[in-house]
C-alpha cells in the first residue's frame, strides 16, 4: 500500500510503499475512508521538537481517522467486518502518526479500545474530523473548562478547533465571544450564535469571563486571556500556535487565575461529537481533498491558506 511517510524535520512528505498491515489480538483491519489534517503534522515536519515523539521513520502520519473494519484480529468480538468507526488518538496505546503508523494511507491497523461507532446519519468526513479536532475542542471546552449554562465564554481563534469549541458552548448556554482576527471568518463567527467579535482578546481586558479558551495559543493570546477572566477564572490553553510563553504574574496571583492546559480527550467525548454533528448542532467547515493532494494540503495548512479543517479521502 502507499503511505504519506514523514521521513526528517523540514524534508517533505515522501509517497512510499508500505507492507499491507494484518491484524493482530484485540485489532481490526480499517479500510481509511477519510483522514484529517491537522496543524500538528505541520508541527512534525517543520519543528524539530516532535522529533522525541516521533517512534521511527519514515512513519506514515494522520491521526484523525475514520473506515470501515475490514477484517477482525484474533479474539475481537466486540465490533464486526463492515463496521463504520472513528479512531481515537489519545487512549494510551501508540498514538497514530506518532508512535506507529497513522491513516494517511489505505489501510490502518486500529486497536479495538480505540474505536468509536459513528452514527449511521453522519458522514465520514466529519467523523474523521470529530476524532481529533471534535475531540479535542470539546474537552477543552467541557471536561477542562466546565462550561455550564449562562457562563460568559471567550474563545480565542475560530479556526478548525475553535469554530467546533464556540458552537459547544453556544449549544450548551453559554453567552460566547470570540477573539478571531481574520475578519473573512466574522460571517461564519455570527452564524455559530455567539453575541460579540473582536479582532483580538487584549480587547478584553477586565471583562470578567468565567472562561476563556485560547485555541491559538500565540503566547500574546495567552497572555491576553489572563487579564479578561474574573477573579477565580478559568483559562484553558489548547492551542500550540509558540512552544513557549510568558505571563503577566500580578493577574495570575491576585485574581487567582486557574491555568490549565488540555489535550487530547477520551473516546467518550468523540462519541458525544458524533451525536453533535450527525444533530447538526455543529456545522463545521470542511474542505475534503484527494489522497494525493495531502502533501499539498499541509503546505496550504503552514501558510494559512485553509479555513476550518481539511479532510483527505485515500480509498
Amino acid at each position: 500500500m502507499k503511505g504519506w511517510c514523514f521521513t526528517a524535520t523540514h524534508a517533505p512528505l515522501q509517497l512510499l510503499d508500505i507492507d499491507d498491515p494484518t491484524p493482530g489480538p484485540g485489532e481490526v483491519l480499517l479500510d481509511v475512508k477519510a483522514v484529517g489534517l491537522c496543524h500538528s503534522d505541520v508541527g512534525v515536519m517543520t519543528d524539530p521538537i516532535w522529533m522525541s515523539r516521533i517512534a521511527f521513520t519514515p512513519l506514515i502520519l494522520g491521526h484523525e481517522i475514520a473506515g470501515v473494519v475490514s477484517a477482525l484480529g484474533p479474539g475481537v468480538d466486540t465490533v464486526k467486518i463492515g463496521d463504520r468507526v472513528g479512531v481515537c488518538p489519545s487512549v494510551g496505546v501508540g498514538t497514530p502518526g506518532f508512535q506507529r503508523h497513522g491513516g494517511f494511507t489505505t489501510k490502518f491497523i486500529a486497536k479495538v479500545v480505540e474505536l468509536v461507532a459513528v452514527p449511521d446519519n453522519l458522514s465520514l468526513d466529519l467523523a474523521a474530523l470529530g476524532t481529533d479536532a471534535g475531540m479535542t475542542a470539546y474537552h477543552a471546552m467541557v471536561s477542562r473548562g466546565q462550561v455550564q449554562p449562562g457562563m460568559k465564554v471567550g474563545v480565542i481563534g475560530f479556526g478548525g478547533l475553535g469554530q467546533i469549541g464556540a458552537r459547544v458552548a453556544v449549544v450548551r448556554g453559554a453567552e460566547v465571544h470570540v477573539a478571531e482576527p481574520n475578519e473573512a471568518a466574522w460571517a461564519a463567527v455570527r452564524e455559530a450564535g455567539v453575541v460579540d467579535i473582536v479582532r483580538d482578546a487584549s480587547e478584553w481586558a477586565g471583562k470578567g469571563f468565567d472562561l476563556v479558551v485560547d485555541y491559538a495559543g500565540f503566547d500574546t493570546t495567552t497572555r491576553a486571556a489572563v487579564k479578561a477572566v474574573r477573579r477565580n477564572g478559568r483559562v484553558v490553553l489548547v492551542g500550540m500556535a509558540k512552544l513557549a510563553f510568558t505571563l503577566d504574574t500580578m493577574p495570575v496571583i491576585l485574581s487567582e487565575v486557574e491555568l490549565l492546559g488540555s489535550a487530547g480527550g477520551t473516546p467518550q467525548d468523540i462519541a458525544e461529537v458524533y451525536e453533535l454533528l450527525a444533530a447538526g448542532d455543529i456545522d463545521p467547515t470542511v474542505t475534503v481533498i484527494d489522497f494525493l493532494d495531502i502533501a499539498k494540503g499541509l503546505d496550504d495548512l503552514q501558510h494559512h491558506r485553509i479555513t476550518g479543517r481539511l479532510v483527505a479521502n485515500p480509498s
